[in-house]
């Protein structure tokens, strides 16, 4: 029997389809085989990892700040234990929510509430952030307790900068703070700074020496669970802590100027002539930068900013103020060194002086009587130093103030400084548009007019005159790390006569030494105690004709902001200057008056804690000398 045709094609197609789809069924389990192979043994390092990642996170490790000490040890910043509480936003559903419940157990503001949410709105979701910090033991313990109740709610201790002194070295210091975004742009975004209650320098010297004192982050790997919380540490590599910073500063003399400044506006800088170290740099009223770097409240912000004493601005670097007669150094020193003025020439003050069509007052009424330039230095003679710029001009004057370190920032570690003003010929016209004219050099002769100075550049002034002239310059960082500064630099000369120098140097011991000097009655008496040095008083009203002709308004009469500043620069002791001090008070009334009691008492302590002089007044100091004693822990200034 032939075979049908029909069931031959038949059979053909089915073989065919059938070869078909056992080929696709084939070349699908081959892709599904290999795929399988790709997943589990080309790529499983790749999946190992991945799977990893879920499980065990990485985190930075905050390096350890480096601490701040005084030239003998004395903690000045350091770190303390910093409790707090930090929220992952990522593992948070309701995040309202979880506030509320979180603010049952520890307190939390609704402005502080408002920053979180800000802050949480700015940043991405899996970085942590801070919710509260400085707790107390309690609270710390009580979030512990119910965190396993509080996704995404991680207890955590972590360290905070603590200032033990406070406002006392609050500008010298300056305070840490949370990054903000452009601190992080600044540091191209470096992960660090996005470290819940991580803080960086923002200014004085943490600002300045941020990179030194911040350290090397470190990091850790921890297991997590489902929901992000740490379960265990799986693997670390630490850091490198913060270098350590030693300070010339003598921390008991900053206390004590500190408080001899009793409240007054104003600042005290203490230097050792010899190397340029500042001893102490003290400043009223201030602010306590613990409460920067803890995040001030709007009250207490706005209290500092609407002070009239101005606590937040640098008085010692940044406060610019004329510098009255202590400037008449500058000017008896460019008279000689001009060769334009004898020493011994005498002009006559009765009073007052002439110019043109105005007259140029004393500050003594009836006038000192004639005067030659040590005499003049020795009573603070207006009329004498009138005289004395009518014959040189402002040129060499200017020249002067400006070997002396004056109109120029002294940059030793602390940012920020002003430059004052030692104004010329040139800069009126160029800032002005107007021409120089004798009144101005008049002005400027005894310190007043467009000059203006800081506490510090005075310090200096008043340094290099002590030191026989030579170009002494401050420090105030002793060591970094194990970077030594050294004990200080043998400073060059400036150049000028030295009879001249001794000759001014003689009219300053005058005025603190000899009857009729407009210091005397603050001179020092003692072993080894004894002081030279210039009084100022800045006006910062303008007196009127008729006023002067009734009689000029007493400062204690005035308003606080409108009285004169006291100015006194100085040093000590006569026979081998070691220290020099100057002094501000603003609004203090008189040099005489006001600042030069401080100094007085400020330059008696110093010399009292220097080693050679301290056994002139037995084991533990003269009482009726030194108000705080020898007896403390940070010995003598050296």
């Amino acid at each position: 029997m032939k075979p049908d045709v029909r069931d031959s094609a038949r059979y053909e197609k089915f073989s065919r389809r059938a070869a078909i789809l056992s080929l696709g069924t084939l070349g699908v389990f081959g892709g599904l085989a290999a795929r399988l192979y790709g997943l589990q043994v080309v790529s499983s390092d790749q999946f190992k990892e991945l799977a990893e990642a879920n499980r065990i996170n990485r985190r930075i490790l905050p390096p350890q700040r480096g601490r701040v000490f005084d030239r003998f040890g004395v903690e000045l910043a350091i770190n303390r234990q910093n409790l707090q509480v930090q929220l992952i936003p990522e593992g948070i559903r309701d995040l309202e929510g979880t506030l509320d419940r979180v603010g049952k157990f520890i307190e939390i503001s609704e402005e502080r509430r408002d920053r979180i949410l800000k802050e949480i709105s700015r940043r991405k979701r899996f970085l942590p952030v801070t919710l509260a910090e400085n707790l107390t033991w309690e609270e710390f313990a009580r979030i512990n307790a119910y965190a396993p109740k509080l996704p995404g709610v991680q207890p955590n201790a972590g360290e905070l900068r603590y200032y033990p002194y406070a406002d006392r070295l609050a500008h010298v210091l300056g305070y840490v703070a949370k990054p903000s975004e452009q601190d992080v742009q600044d540091n191209d975004g470096d992960p660090l700074l996005m470290v819940p209650g991580f803080r960086i320098g923002k200014s004085g010297l943490e600002r300045t020496f941020d990179d030194d004192l911040r350290g090397k982050a470190g990091t850790k790997h921890v297991v997590v669970n489902a929901v992000g919380r740490e379960i265990k540490e799986h693997s670390r590599e630490d850091g490198e802590p913060g270098k350590d910073a030693v300070l010339t500063l003598d921390m008991g003399l900053q206390d004590f100027a500190y408080d001899r400044l009793n409240g007054e506006s104003g600042g005290v800088v203490v230097m050792d002539v010899t190397n340029g170290d500042i001893l102490a740099i003290a400043q009223s009223p201030a602010f306590d930068p613990n409460e920067f770097t803890t995040g001030l409240s709007q009250k207490s912000w706005d209290a500092l900013r609407t002070n009239e004493m101005n606590p937040l601005v640098n008085k010692a670097l940044q406060g610019q103020y004329a510098p009255g007669s202590t400037f008449k150094i500058i000017t008896a020193l460019a008279a000689l060194e001009s060769g334009l003025i004898n020493p011994n020439e005498h002009f006559y003050c009765n009073g007052k002086t002439r110019l043109g069509r105005r007259e140029f007052h004393c500050w003594k009424k009836e006038g000192h009587g004639s005067m030659n330039l040590r005499n003049g230095l020795k009573n603070s003679c207006n009329v004498y130093f009138y005289e004395v710029a009518r014959k040189i001009g402002m040129e060499p004057i200017t020249a002067m103030a400006e070997r002396f370190g004056l109109g120029a920032v002294h940059d030793f570690g602390i940012p920020g400084g002003k430059a004052g003003l030692v104004p010329s010929e040139g800069w009126k016209q160029a800032v002005q548009g107007g021409r120089w004219s004798a009144g101005d050099t008049f002005n400027c002769s005894i310190g007043q007019g467009y000059l203006l100075a800081t506490p510090i550049q005075l310090a200096v002034m008043i340094s290099r005159l002590a030191s026989g002239g030579r170009k002494v310059e401050p420090r105030l960082l002793r060591a970094l790390g194990d970077d030594f500064q050294g004990q200080g630099e043998a400073f060059d000369t400036m150049g000028l006569t030295p009879k001249w120098v001794d000759l001014v140097t003689e009219g300053v011991i005058a005025v603190v030494n000899e009857p009729g000097g407009t210091a005397f009655g603050k001179r020092l008496t003692g072993p080894g105690l004894s002081m030279a040095g210039k009084t100022g008083t800045v006006q910062v009203r303008q007196i009127s004709r008729e006023e002067r002709a009734s009689g000029v308004i007493k400062n204690e009469d005035l308003p606080w902001k409108y009285r004169d500043h006291g100015w006194f620069v100085g040093f000590g002791p006569i026979d081998n200057p070691r220290y020099a001090v100057a002094v501000l008070i603003e609004h203090g009334g008189g040099g005489s008056s006001a600042a030069a009691p401080v100094a007085k008492d400020v330059m008696r302590e110093v010399l009292l804690r220097n080693p050679s002089i301290r056994p002139s007044y037995g084991p533990q100091g003269d009482s009726a000398l030194s108000v705080s004693g020898l007896s403390g822990a940070n010995g003598g200034a050296s």
